[in-house]
């Protein structure tokens, strides 16, 4: 994390302030010869357990070094928060730390996922299990903001996962969500099949949380399963073969790599939080930190609110968590 941090406040002139033990942060950043110049230490002793429940985030965890980072961005103390640690914690914290934007029911996390024409974001990735049609239409518009100001895409597309492409599938949530998507003037492409996803006709794909969460682990899974199979079809003999495919290997390879986007963006909230991947290196917490300060650059919580400001006034009434 701190050879990530390094990198960033080097290239890209991050201020960074970092949570947790400053004697420990200083240890680690001596025995790994790491500069700490630009960089502030806020001092806490406690650590959220991953074990813990997420909700412990505001109560037995108020002092860990997640709760700190959270409340410092609350307080304007930072513009944006990029954490490794716990999602189910950094979802509540993010909720009732830094609060949600006006008129959003649920923060979703959204991370980046490969398709054959570039890159989609899927919402929800796992935070909300249990979902109403008003809460997909707001992925909707939520994961449309984040792809047109922070991405680039001008008009993405958005998809509602589904067991089929007809209007009349799926359970009573998509078939709501499926209503409310084609009156909302968002780019809805329509029902889009788990099978088609990555092709990449859709940049945006909404869905609950508890499937959203299924397709992100079958998708690192099959990743992860691709880049062995790679290594096995060019071992040996294919070694030959290998040197005159290694650039589109490498292309591959990076395309299918958690670590080229960084983590995963807490859509819904006041200021980004990103949630970096548990397993994440120095150059994917370089990214993370290269992805929060984009989203705090292109003010990507205004772009949310104003999206939401120009739905039907029933969809603004913000739940009670």
């Amino acid at each position: 994390m701190l050879k990530g941090c390094e990198r960033a406040v080097r290239e890209l002139g991050t201020k960074i302030v970092l949570t947790g033990s400053a004697d420990k942060i200083r240890e680690c950043a001596a025995a790994h010869k790491i500069s700490l110049d630009g960089m502030e230490i806020e001092h806490t002793d406690d650590v959220f357990d991953i074990h813990d429940e997420p909700k412990e985030i505001i109560k037995s965890g108020k002092d860990s070094s997640m709760a700190v980072g959270l409340r410092l961005l609350a307080e304007g103390r930072g513009d944006a928060f990029v954490s490794a640690g716990s999602t189910g914690a950094l979802v509540m914290g993010a909720t009732f730390i830094v609060k949600r934007i006006k008129g959003i029911k649920r923060v979703a996390p959204a991370p980046m996922l490969p398709t054959n024409k570039g890159s989609f974001i899927l919402l929800d990735a796992g935070a909300n299990v249990e979902c109403r049609p008003e809460m997909l239409l707001q992925f909707a518009v939520m994961g449309s903001a984040y792809m047109e100001k922070v991405v680039g895409v001008k008009s993405p597309t958005v998809g509602l996962l589904n067991v089929g492409a007809e209007d009349t599938k799926g359970r009573e949530l998509e078939i709501e969500a499926y209503k409310m998507l084609k009156e909302s003037g968002l780019n809805f492409y329509g029902n889009v099949e788990a099978r088609d996803v990555p092709e990449g006709d859709c940049q945006v794909v909404v869905t609950d949380g508890f499937t959203g969460n299924i397709v992100l682990k079958l998708y690192e899974g099959v990743a992860s399963l691709f880049g062995n199979k790679v290594k096995w079809l060019y071992s040996g003999a294919g070694k030959i073969g290998a040197l005159f495919s290694l650039g589109k290997i490498k292309l591959f390879k990076k395309q299918m790599d958690y670590r080229e986007t960084g983590g995963s963006v807490l859509l819904g909230v006041r200021k980004p939080v990103i949630k970096a991947h548990g397993s994440s290196d120095a150059y994917a917490f370089f990214n993370a930190i290269k992805q929060a300060q984009r989203c705090a650059e292109e003010n990507i919580t205004a772009a949310i609110a104003e999206y939401v400001g120009n739905m039907p006034s029933s969809d603004k009434e913000q739940d009670n968590v």
